[in-house]
């Protein structure tokens, strides 16, 4: 009896599977060809935008630190630079006493500075993210950040005639009956100096973070009974913790190194290690000695760097 069936029923389409297959194939080799041109693409515009800044910090910051790092292994005799290897310079910095006071001072004063300067700061801060109605808070932040548009080196100087004895407040004391008292040419007249100006970069980190943290979890902690205050100890402080740890790195990093406010403010009374620098360079054009304080001082920035770095972001919670 005949078969009813083509004698190969599925001789016809038996090729068809491995066609579909092969074309299969090629559409994903094209797509994954076409994505990997795509992403290289990618990666190339991207370099071609940070190249210049690579650039820019290869010849102005990298450069300039090797060749730094390269005079503090040099010799100095005689006012003249001995470009023979030797460890003298850090071996100097180690066992004289006025330069270690001088890494001591930077450090007591930065970081008097960053803790004043964050308890100031939150404040402020919180005022302008919480209280001050939405319309009104970029007014807010622009009267914050108004003294930056003034000079650095005015505003020290403005301080120094407020500070001095017959300055403001020395006029204000004699007003009242007091004995006026100068606060120039000291410590505290440094840390004013210092506070005045980072209390706005601080204000402007925490605000950041502060605006970041969503409503509801105030709301949230007002639900279950939390009180104004709990809720702003156990919610609000602990999620605005990153934003001041950036103010308070940027704060510290910026204050442990500057030298124009305390040579302004803090007289010849207290050595910083800035002015350590400075002196070495003035006096006796040390360069090897100077260079290594200075790497001593990146040290010590690296090394802050290294133990806030796990703090160092701020997104939305």
């Amino acid at each position: 009896m005949p078969c009813p069936y083509p004698a190969n029923p599925h001789r016809a389409g038996a090729r068809r599977p491995s066609r579909n297959l092969s074309i299969i194939d090629r559409n994903v080799s094209m797509t994954t060809t076409t994505q990997e041109q795509r992403n290289q693409s990618e990666r190339i515009r991207a370099l071609s935008f940070i190249s210049p800044g690579l650039l820019w910090t290869l010849i102005f910051f990298l450069v300039p630190l090797l060749i730094m790092l390269t005079y503090s292994f040099w010799g100095f005799q005689t006012g003249d630079v001995v470009r023979q290897f030797t460890f003298q310079n850090y071996t100097d910095f180690a066992t004289r006493a006025a330069l270690r006071r001088a890494l001591y001072n930077s450090l007591e004063v930065a970081v008097a500075v960053t803790i004043t300067s964050v308890i100031l700061a939150y404040p402020v801060a919180y005022i302008i993210a919480y209280v001050v109605p939405p319309r009104w808070q970029r007014l807010a932040l622009l009267m914050a950040v108004l003294p930056f548009w003034t000079s650095y080196v005015v505003r020290s100087y403005s301080w120094l005639l407020i500070l001095t004895r017959n300055g403001l407040i020395g006029q204000a004391m004699e007003a009242v009956g007091l004995e006026p008292v100068s606060l120039a040419n000291s410590r505290t007249g440094t840390i004013i100096g210092f506070v005045h100006f980072f209390v706005m970069l601080l204000t402007l980190t925490i605000y950041a973070n502060l605006v970041q943290i969503a409503p509801n979890y105030r709301r949230a902690a007002a639900d279950l009974g939390a009180s104004p205050w709990q809720a702003f100890v156990e919610v609000v402080l602990p999620l605005s913790i990153p934003g001041i740890a950036v103010g308070a790195f940027l704060t510290f990093v910026l204050c442990v190194g500057d030298y124009i406010t305390p040579a302004i403010l803090g007289g010849n009374n207290e050595l910083l290690l800035p002015q350590a620098i400075m002196l070495q360079i003035e006096r006796t054009g040390n360069f090897p000695q100077a260079s290594a304080l200075a790497m001593v001082l990146m040290f010590v920035v690296t090394f802050s760097f290294i133990i806030a770095a796990p703090r160092l972001r701020i997104g939305r919670v």
